[in-house]
């Protein structure tokens, strides 16, 4: 009961940021619009024009033609293939030991659905649940309390978020974004406490152009460094008036280059920063000293996007690239570091980049 009860809340009380786009509107002239992918600071999913209110107030809206099309469900498995892994403690408690891994592989699963729509204001919310799962080479010599924990327990995050989008006139718009995540190695029949639950927010000021330019500047909360930190952030949607290339940005988490060969074939060219800070609760006597162990995971992805309409409102969304380490080491609580803290981490741990592939079937907004 315990397990159904945490199922329903975040299957229809949370979410993960997405847009939508009226693919029923999609024509086979290349010329035709679209709307924006799924992620943090992402406002498609609030269609329309300028909009009239009274006959008097006008207000602007986030839609921006050409831009890639959004999810409304989206179901995908992500393969990491193999690197190494080195770790260390600064106490030589753990001397250096390096172990290779086989592969990071889990399944990732994407919901969200628009729950107000007005001219003065629209709120989207949503759902997402994704899992690493490590296999190592050599399983059963590992010695490092780390990988013995990565070993038998994956890695795990559920999502909620909100996103609010105000337009102020015909020209300015707020966003207001907040997440909340429970990340761990928690088993699906035990879970987790919700007291774990980790908060990010941006809020951001911006200009709505032209219906081919939005820009909007502002400051977040956020994880995706792997542990609390603060950041300016920059949002950046432009579409050539060929409709043929683009750019699609929410700097720094992401940024991408697109190329349209017509609306149902999009190509991008770009990265994303993905992040996240992973309590260890299932480490079987690892740390043991320790009340609250935390893995901060980030890494870079340098990818190529390939995103085709199969039939409807089904697309296919193929990921190949690079990941690149930023950050997988070890600490005890939760505290801010920033990027000049010195506060030494419990375990260092190096990885190698390895090249990764993701795969995702999409049902895309009616």
């Amino acid at each position: 009961m315990k397990l159904l009860f945490y199922l329903l809340f975040f299957c229809f009380t949370s979410g993960q940021v997405l847009a939508q786009i009226d693919t029923t509107k999609i024509k086979k002239n290349a010329e035709e619009e679209g709307a924006d992918p799924a992620g943090e600071g992402d406002l498609s999913q609030f269609q329309g024009e300028v909009e009239e209110v009274g006959g008097t107030k006008r207000f602007c809206t986030s839609k921006v033609l050409g831009i890639t099309p959004t999810k409304l469900i989206s179901v995908g498995y992500d393969y990491q293939m193999g690197y190494d892994m080195t770790s260390h403690t600064e106490d030589k408690s753990i001397p250096h030991e390096t172990q290779a891994v086989r592969a990071t592989h889990g399944l990732r699963v994407l919901a969200n659905f628009p729950v107000i729509s007005t001219n003065k204001i629209t709120l989207n919310i949503g759902a997402s649940y994704m899992e690493s799962n490590y296999n190592f080479k050599e399983s059963d010599k590992l010695t490092s309390p780390l990988k013995t924990s990565l070993r038998n327990n994956p890695l795990r995050s559920t999502a909620l978020s909100f996103t609010v989008f105000k337009p102020l006139n015909e020209k300015h718009f707020l966003l207001i974004n907040t997440q909340h995540e429970l990340n761990g190695d928690y088993r699906l029949d035990t879970w987790q406490s919700l007291g774990y639950l980790k908060h990010s927010a941006v809020l951001a000021f911006g200009w709505k152009k032209h219906e081919r330019l939005q820009y909007a500047f502002g400051v977040s909360r956020t994880y995706r460094v792997g542990e609390m930190n603060y950041i300016p952030v920059f949002l950046y949607n432009y579409t050539a008036e060929s409709r043929k290339w683009g750019v699609e940005a929410f700097f720094p988490a992401r940024a991408h280059f697109r190329r349209s060969f017509n609306p149902r074939n999009v190509l991008l060219l770009g990265y994303e920063l993905e992040g996240a800070s992973y309590r260890l609760q299932n480490r079987n006597n690892e740390f043991a000293s320790l009340q609250n162990v935390e893995l901060r995971r980030s890494e870079l992805r340098f990818r190529a996007i390939y995103e085709v309409q199969l039939h409807g409102f089904f697309w296919l969304s193929a990921q190949v690239g690079y990941r690149s380490n930023y950050n997988f080491n070890v600490d005890n609580g939760e505290f801010f570091r920033g990027f000049f803290g010195n506060q030494k981490y419990v375990m260092e741990n190096k990885l190698t980049n390895p090249l990764y592939f993701n795969l995702s079937l999409n049902l895309v907004s009616p």
